[in-house]
């Protein structure tokens, strides 16, 4: 018996860039879901292999560059294959595509006699690369809107920054959601399709899945090559233009990831103290009792009165003599003298400064209660009077 036909689907090229996108997709899901649920035991467990928050958080942004590389790649490919090469556009959404739609839900419900037919790609194929396309642009914005809080909030309104974390979660929510029910079921499982992993498919399974396509290079329309002078030509075109845009977009990651020191470098390693050791003096100094309302005089909401001795209490370990990220707490012309990013406090206005948004985000090392933000606003509005 003759070995049975077989139709080159996808090179090489494209079969790692899935994988590139496969395993920082996954690597991404994995760091980021125990952060949105870290109270689950299986986020816990997570976190524990690979090995502490934040371990997580660095392999979590590493995965994130990858993505970020791995579109710019897509992007380019697209582009040559579009202008050079003059590749039809198949992946565009047409009016086809909500017809056979249509078409395949009354098909699974009994109401049609026949599936669709279908060409090189699908309406499913287009609907989940589109998707990935939209999550991809909104975990992007968001992801700079959490990695960067301090430049964001010079743009925008502090509330940003949890909107962002918001939309950030709900999204990979969505995205992980979509992986595993629609595409690795539909794809790997229900009909186990080994395209993207062998680039080939059957005659059989081109039959059943693209006839459309499987018709057109039955008839060489698929096979047309293109002139070679007039190939060349357009790479000289080409090439400078996308030399330049791959710079544009490659200094646009480098920004992304260094426009501002994140707070999983700023924060000291902690040191490990025995809880009962007489023989050693005690490693680390006390810390004074955070000042209450009571503690302070009506009216007397001043830096003196209130504002530094309750920094002096949650921030002077970071922001005191060692001056994390060029801030210091110490005085009050350290406090309003800011630090390498510019101020961190203005007065007159809390939903601007930095430290207040910072703050507002929650899980800062040195997290004030909400009483004592709320009175730290307070005193910011009022002008961060000093005496």
């Amino acid at each position: 018996m003759s070995e049975q036909r077989t139709y080159l689907r996808f090179p090489l090229a494209r079969r790692i860039e899935h994988v590139a996108m496969l395993l920082s997709f996954g690597l991404l899901a994995l760091t980021g879901l125990p952060q949105k649920f870290p109270t689950w035991w299986i986020s816990q467990a997570l976190v524990g292999l690979f090995g502490g928050i934040e371990t997580t958080r660095l392999i979590h942004h590493g995965a994130a560059v990858v993505l970020m590389l791995g579109t710019i790649w897509h992007i380019l490919v697209a582009s040559y294959k579009m202008y050079v090469e003059r590749t039809p556009l198949s992946m565009l959404p047409i009016l086809k595509d909500g017809k056979d739609a249509w078409q395949a839900f009354s098909y699974n419900l009994g109401m049609a006699k026949s599936r669709p037919q279908m060409g090189r790609f699908g309406f499913e194929e287009k609907l989940e690369y589109w998707a990935f396309v939209w999550g991809a642009i909104v975990m992007g914005m968001t992801g700079f809107m959490m990695w960067n809080p301090i430049s964001t909030a010079q743009f925008f309104p502090g509330q940003v920054i949890p909107a962002a974390k918001a939309a950030h979660g709900a999204e990979a929510i969505l995205a992980v959601l979509a992986i595993i029910i629609w595409h690795f079921y539909g794809v790997h499982l229900k009909l186990f399709n080994k395209a993207m992993w062998t680039g080939r498919m059957s005659e059989e399974e081109m039959l059943h899945e693209h006839p459309l396509e499987l018709a057109d290079i039955k008839a060489g329309l698929v096979s047309q090559t293109v002139d070679p002078a007039l190939k060349r030509k357009r790479q000289m075109v080409f090439f400078p233009i996308a030399a330049l845009l791959a710079l544009v977009m490659l200094a646009g990651v480098y920004g992304f990831i260094n426009i501002e020191s994140t707070v999983v470098t700023e924060i000291p390693p902690v040191r490990t103290v025995n809880i009962f050791d007489p023989q050693t003096p005690t490693p680390l100094p006390t810390v004074p009792p955070t000042p209450t309302a009571e503690a302070v005089a009506p009216g007397a909401l001043t830096w003196d009165a209130y504002a530094s001795p309750v920094f002096k209490a949650k921030c002077a370990t970071c922001h005191g003599a060692a001056k994390v990220g060029g801030f210091s707490l110490q005085t009050y012309a350290d406090a309003l003298a800011g630090g390498n990013n510019g101020p961190v406090i203005t007065p007159g206005d809390s939903a601007g400064s930095p430290l207040i948004v910072i703050q507002t985000a929650g899980g800062h090392s040195g997290q004030l209660s909400a009483d004592e933000l709320a009175k730290i606003k307070e005193w910011i509005d009022a002008g961060a009077p000093e005496k």
